[in-house]
């Protein structure tokens, strides 16, 4: 289970650290700045989930293998942007990724910490979306979060995926699974189809 945990903490932390590294080439930062955002972006949904469980010092602070798959995502990114973005909307498939991993991780570990299934599930939300969250601010862009679109919805129907299968008593690698592709799933239709939660009605 740890090393499971490990290895999707390590993947959600590489598609995050390009969609951060993205933004930062899109917003015309320097190799440092899109280094920095890359980081940002990819670690500070951990980082904030390990400090709320008391799993001090966080995962990304305490091993070098976080910051050295950040710096390799941000520095590819860097120098083949060109290629990344020919890839439809980048930013957007890399963040649905990272946050699908990030929610099922962050449920999961949270778990294992001994929180209940509520608090497991809003963890890992925070967890998904945190990252993203520091990104968006980073380039004074408001947050995906708050607009209209699904995005912590879809991380807490992910984290929800593996809360419920542990609670049925299902193996932590299929219902990983079958969070992170729901999560996955709602992201990427709400960007392909436009799903949103209500607005309020304009004046």
């Amino acid at each position: 289970m740890t090393m499971l945990l490990l290895s999707l903490d390590l993947v959600g932390t590489f598609v995050f650290a390009i969609s951060g590294a993205t933004l930062g080439v899109r917003h015309r930062l320097d190799l440092f700045g899109v280094l920095v955002l890359s980081f940002c972006a990819a670690t500070a949904g951990g980082i904030t989930r390990d400090v709320l469980i008391g799993a001090t010092p966080p995962a990304a602070l305490e091993s070098w293998h976080y910051l050295a798959v950040a710096c390799i995502a941000g520095l590819v990114t860097f120098f083949r942007s060109r290629d990344i973005e020919r890839l439809k909307n980048p930013v957007q498939m890399f963040d649905a990724a990272g946050l699908a991993l990030f929610a099922v991780s962050g449920a999961s570990k949270a778990l294992a910490f001994g929180l209940s299934p509520i608090m497991a599930v809003l963890l890992g939300m925070l967890s998904g979306i945190g990252g993203g969250i520091v990104r968006d601010v980073l380039v004074a862009q408001t947050p995906v979060v708050l607009r209209s679109d699904l995005y912590a919805v879809a991380a807490a129907a992910g984290a929800g995926a593996v809360v419920i299968g542990h609670q049925l008593g299902v193996p932590a690698a299929p219902s990983m699974l079958v969070g992170a592709l729901l999560c996955f799933w709602l992201r990427f239709m709400a960007v392909r189809r436009g799903w949103s939660l209500p607005l309020p009605p304009s004046s």
